[in-house]
């Protein structure tokens, strides 16, 4: 009785061993969201502005949405968001030292607001979110491009 217990126990243990190692081995919409948002702040450039930042907010939440908030010396706030299922392209204008990274959306599906402006608030719609980027190299965009592929495919499976 004991040499069945504990062959049923090793078949247990190898079964959960081996259903751990088939699911942890895909990537989910959540591991796609998380290094997007990791490698957007670790080479967004604050130095990169026209004009000074006091501070500025890059998130990517789990809800699905990209959210860019910056915050000029002089007081003037301005917020970009969109959803990362109306994502449609990314392209990188600049070089491996600087540039900036335009994410297009299909439709105008970027929120663009503006707070404490001289000229008034806007709140208006938008195509595209420019993020300014910095020390970058080519396969780390392609990188950054599957994991949008992968949020996209995953968006399109789940609005069927």
């Amino acid at each position: 009785m004991q040499k069945f217990t504990f062959d049923l126990k090793k078949l247990v243990f190898f079964s959960f061993s081996l259903a751990f190692l088939l699911l942890s081995g895909f990537v989910s919409s959540g591991d796609s969201r998380a290094f997007i948002h990791g490698w957007l702040n670790k080479y967004y450039d604050k130095d990169g502005q026209v004009e000074a930042l006091k501070r500025y907010e890059l998130n990517v939440t789990n809800s699905g949405f990209c959210r860019f908030r910056k915050v000029y010396a002089n007081g003037k706030e301005e917020f970009f968001s969109f959803n990362l299922s109306r994502f449609s392209s990314m392209d990188y204008y600049g070089n491996t030292t600087s540039g900036e990274l335009w994410l297009r959306t299909k439709n105008d599906d970027v929120i663009v607001q503006t707070r404490n402006d001289r000229q008034g608030a806007v709140d208006s719609m938008s195509t595209y979110m420019v993020v300014p980027l910095k020390g970058i190299d080519e396969e780390k965009l392609n990188e950054l491009a599957s994991h949008f592929r992968a949020l996209m495919q995953t968006s399109l499976v789940a609005n069927k």
